[in-house]
């Protein structure tokens, strides 16, 4: 492939032909400020945090989606960017919600992070009058508090592009553009998937989990209540990030001994019930070619699949595994076998799980999903909740032993 050669900052740097100044910054090793940027899904130059300057522009350019051209000298560090990028900050940070320090992405924000690196005064950030707004809480899994959206346009991004969803959008224009659903309809009435990625993605706090700490803190605290906690496998690699550990790291063993200093009287793994979900799946998929079943037969692990096929391609429903996920069937073999073999009785027992995917809090709420007459899940957490779960109790989770 053909490289170009620029300058940026007055050192040579060469570059692919179609690059962006961004990605010509990043193979130098400069990093330049984004807030709307995500690679090949939201590329419009939206936010204007990662303007720089190009020597016979008329004006400073938005280097995410500025090609660059050869002997072309961009500046990234100039006063006229340096302002520019505090201006910016200052503008969002005045339309974003003032009660930041209780927002549930304090400490984690993207936009807090660009102020204290730029070195924006933050006082209007905390002080002055709150805007006023009314969260979306109509979905199972999540919240949208539009008075944090910075209209970065990530979320409808993601949902549109990666999971070919587009339940969200940017609806009125101008000053009074927000991020919703058509018809200003509550999440929980579209057909949204739970997935979470819009989560995932958001820089702010304006689209967080519903968050359920305090509800098992409380079950763990009812002498009558026998609390267990399952673990699905991807947690384990997950959870080290938050706190401090490299990407992929296997905390299983802290994560453990975390769960139990917490008050669980049980920490199972769902790995058990991911076994019995595959011997239960094969000797269903033996049954439908033996006895002439709907083939091909999918799986039926995921809940935010299982929405997907339901809204979108109703017709295959029936190819669908009849199937509980692992995480269900290990809440129903909770409050079955292992009450029996426990001498409890299973409305006793609080079944919580922690899970990578919000759409288990969908999940669990619906229908036949209460083998023994009772939710076979009642809580399902997050990883990112278990983590603020253990940081609230002050376990120092990183000087923990390894447990099993």
């Amino acid at each position: 492939m053909e490289n170009i050669t620029i300058k940026i900052n007055g050192t040579e740097v060469s570059a692919p032909k179609g690059s962006t100044i961004l990605e010509a910054a990043r193979i130098a090793h400069i990093e330049i400020p984004t807030l709307c940027f995500l690679k090949e899904i939201n590329e419009i130059g939206a936010c204007r945090m990662c303007v720089v300057e190009v020597k016979g522009a008329r004006s400073l350019v938005a280097s995410c989606v500025y090609p660059i051209n050869p002997g072309m000298e961009v500046f990234t560090n100039t006063p006229k960017v340096l302002d520019s990028r505090k201006k910016t900050l200052q503008l969002l940070l005045s339309n974003h919600e003032r009660k930041c320090l209780s927002c549930v992405r304090s400490g984690n924000c993207e936009l807090q992070t660009l102020a204290k690196e730029l070195g924006v005064e933050d006082e209007a950030y905390y002080d002055g009058a709150v805007t006023q707004s009314c969260p979306d809480d109509s979905a199972a899994h999540m919240i949208r508090d539009n008075s944090k959206c910075i209209l970065c346009r990530r979320c409808v991004a993601v949902c549109e592009k990666v999971q070919g969803i587009g339940v969200i959008g940017a609806n009125d224009r101008g000053f009074d553009t927000n991020i919703g659903s058509a018809f200003k309809m509550g999440l929980g009435e579209t057909s949204c998937v739970s997935c979470g990625q819009c989560i995932a993605v958001c820089p702010t706090g304006a689209l967080r989990e519903k968050d359920y700490i305090d509800d098992v803190l409380a079950a763990i605290a009812d002498p009558d209540k026998h609390v267990i906690v399952q673990t699905a496998p991807a947690v384990r690699a997950g959870l080290g990030e938050e706190f401090g550990y490299p990407i992929g790291t296997n905390v299983e063993g802290k994560m453990a001994a975390a769960l139990r200093r917490i008050g669980f009287d049980k920490v199972f793994d769902t790995n058990f019930s991911a076994d019995l979900t595959i011997m239960e799946e094969a000797h269903e998929f033996i049954e439908r070619v033996q006895h002439g079943g709907v083939l091909p037969m999918i799986t039926s692990c995921s809940p935010g699949w299982i929405k997907y096929c339901e809204h979108y391609f109703p017709d295959m429903t029936e190819n669908l595994s009849s199937c509980k996920s692992p995480q269900q069937m290990f809440g129903a073999i909770a409050k079955s076998y292992y009450a029996e073999k426990q001498g409890l009785k299973p409305k006793d027992i609080v079944s919580v799980s922690i899970m990578p995917c919000t759409a288990k809090k969908f999940e669990i709420g619906r229908n036949d999903q209460a083998a023994n007459g009772v939710p076979d899940v009642d809580y399902s957490l997050t990883t990112r909740e278990l983590a603020r779960m253990i940081k609230k109790l002050g376990i120092r989770f990183n000087e923990l032993p390894d447990e099993e």
